[in-house]
């Protein structure tokens, strides 16, 4: 059974909620994921301005 993600340097920009976090590997990866009801928007990145620009440029379709 795989380790529960341990979010770090959480911020919000708008909906979309921007976090930190180590896979399995030791890598630092970076995810955007949008709180808004009914929209499943999600990604994974591998630098955090990338997270950021995904998180800025969303717009809700839900």
């Amino acid at each position: 059974m795989p380790r529960p993600r341990r979010f770090y340097d959480v911020i919000r920009i708008g909906p979309v909620q921007v976090a930190s976090y180590y896979d399995g590997h030791g890598h630092t990866k970076h995810t955007a994921t949008c709180t808004a009801p009914g929209c499943s928007f999600s990604t994974d990145k591998h630098d955090r301005p990338g997270a950021e620009l995904a998180a800025k440029t969303h717009r809700c379709q839900p």
